[in-house]
């Protein structure tokens, strides 16, 4: 029995309360398995030229007399990094100090004895499982080769290449497509076994009874069998009989036919990882953007708002959860993603807390909009969150909801037509200047701390000088949502840093004020 005061609980206490442990298994643990650990490609790519540099020795060696230090680096370095990278996999496999506490918290909750080998064999088989993975006998045979009093033990070198399976998304990519089809693939290997067994003993009793010279035992007319069936053809075995001519036309068809549905197997299941494969892309490009606003749906009102955010050279990254059309937003080369917004994986995965400043939630289901805004609130509040509507109940929700700012397309179209209605010219000016018709739009300006117009009143900044015109001012209040706005605010009105400027003019004068900024 293990007693309770024993000094291995105690040493398990203390690891599991231990803040430095922790963070330095969750170093390694991001290290070696986490893709998304921005240190990870350094990691791997340090491996692979590890790695590399191993497989080229080998080939050197074969002809050429390698210099002493050379063969060092690679039978204490490589190797050396080898074991410990090995050690350190098994050891973030598992916590043995958590097995331990359960065991022990299982057994006094049940008022039972904790047996230590009961203990050390739930550890072991824990350990093992690990061990006994293809990807660790891989790890253990690419040690084996330093081992130099076996020479034979060098051509184990070569599982060293396979190693480099962990390291290339494109190589993992692969065995995924592989594992996911394994039941089809299977299926055929079996199938195609079938055939090589049938068409060899065919082939061996027509030209084995000294009919054929190249024929010697069942051995070689498998091998034929497995040449022919691949439609490979070495022609090194060829059949001499009408019986053996016969089986290789059946089994080169067969083999055409084995060919066609495996290669078809593999284009289909690459084509469902496609957009697996392409979200990956996606996320590592964006990923490197400091800011970055999220467009929720790429119907038509998105798409206008992706021309806009594009001419501001502001960067984004389109959610649609429709896969036609983020397929279309890709092809017209943005960055986007099919998948559902209104679940907080996709965007713990874009970086919500590091790098999302905005979310337009621009989808035509009103509902869908409310969910995506909730979602994106939930998980961070200060984000930015602008969602499209049409229902004025749905408006209020997403009101209580702390939604930054709500669009109803009806109703701006409607003002739009009433302006039109009673006032054409005016409208043609507000049409003139929303679709920046002779280089003239309205834009918004934000004052920077010590920048150039900070703490100056409106006659300083001279904005007629600026060849702007000032429409309003929205003062700065320190918070995500926007203050209160002040229109044609007098020659006397300070303006500070974070206040934001309304004004019209044409894009260079307004370039130039920015630039100034």
């Amino acid at each position: 029995m293990l007693p309770t005061n024993s000094k291995l609980l105690s040493f398990a206490y203390f690891i599991e309360s231990s803040r430095k442990y922790k963070k330095f298994k969750t170093f390694f643990y991001n290290l070696i398995e986490n893709d998304e650990y921005p240190y990870k490609k350094y990691f791997d790519f340090f491996m692979i030229f590890v790695i590399l540099s191993s497989v080229t020795l080998l080939v050197i060696d074969v002809k050429q007399h390698i210099p002493r230090w050379i063969d060092n680096f690679d039978l204490y370095f490589v190797t050396t990094v080898f074991i410990i990278e090995y050690i350190l996999r098994m050891w973030v496999y598992s916590d043995v100090h958590k097995i331990i506490i359960e065991q022990y918290e299982e057994s006094a909750y049940f008022d039972s004895e904790l047996k230590v080998f009961s203990l050390i064999s739930t550890i072991l088989k824990n350990k093992w499982a690990y061990i006994s993975s293809f990807a660790a006998i891989i790890d253990l045979l690419a040690i084996l080769p330093s081992y130099r009093g076996l020479r034979i033990l060098r051509v184990l070198v070569l599982f060293r290449a396979f190693k480099m399976l962990r390291y290339t998304k494109s190589l993992t990519g692969f065995l995924y497509v592989l594992k996911n089809k394994k039941f089809e693939l299977m299926t055929l290997l079996t199938l195609s076994a079938f055939f090589i067994f049938i068409a060899g003993i065919m082939l061996y009793v027509f030209e084995g009874n000294n009919e054929n010279p190249n024929i010697h035992n069942l051995f070689d007319a498998f091998y034929w069998a497995l040449i022919t069936l691949s439609t490979v053809g070495y022609g090194d075995i060829s059949p001499v009989t009408p019986e053996g001519r016969m089986v290789t036309m059946l089994i080169i068809i067969t083999g055409i036919g084995l060919i066609s549905f495996v290669t078809s197997i593999i284009v289909s299941s690459f084509n469902e990882r496609l957009s697996v494969l392409r979200e990956d892309r996606v996320i590592q490009d964006v990923g490197k953007k400091k800011t970055l606003t999220v467009i929720c749906g790429y119907g038509l009102l998105g798409r206008l708002v992706v021309k806009g955010l594009e001419k501001e050279g502001v960067e984004f990254v389109i959610i649609d959860s429709d896969e036609e059309m983020a397929e279309l937003a890709y092809n017209n080369g943005y960055h986007a993603i099919c998948a559902d917004a209104s679940q907080g994986a996709i965007f713990k995965k874009l970086g919500i807390h590091e790098r999302i400043s905005h979310v337009l939630c621009l989808t035509s289901d009103d509902i869908q909009n409310a969910f995506i805004a909730v979602n994106v609130k939930s998980l961070n509040e200060n984000i930015h969150v602008t969602a499209r509507c049409s229902d004025n109940e749905i408006a209020q929700k997403m009101e209580f909801a702390h939604v930054d700012q709500i669009i109803m397309p009806e109703e701006i179209a409607g003002m739009m037509g009433a302006v039109y209605a009673g006032e054409p010219v005016a409208f043609e000016v507000l049409l003139s200047i929303i679709e920046e018709k002779d280089k003239t739009h309205i834009n918004e300006i934000t004052i920077t701390q010590g920048g150039f117009l900070d703490q100056k009143n409106i006659k300083e900044a001279n904005f007629e000088r600026l060849r702007l015109i000032l429409l309003g001012v929205f003062k700065n209040n320190d918070s995500s949502t926007l203050g209160e706005f002040i229109f044609n605010p007098s020659d006397e009105f300070i303006l500070n840093a974070g206040d934001k400027l309304v004004c019209i003019g044409y894009s260079t004068a307004i370039a130039n004020l920015k630039g100034k900024m």
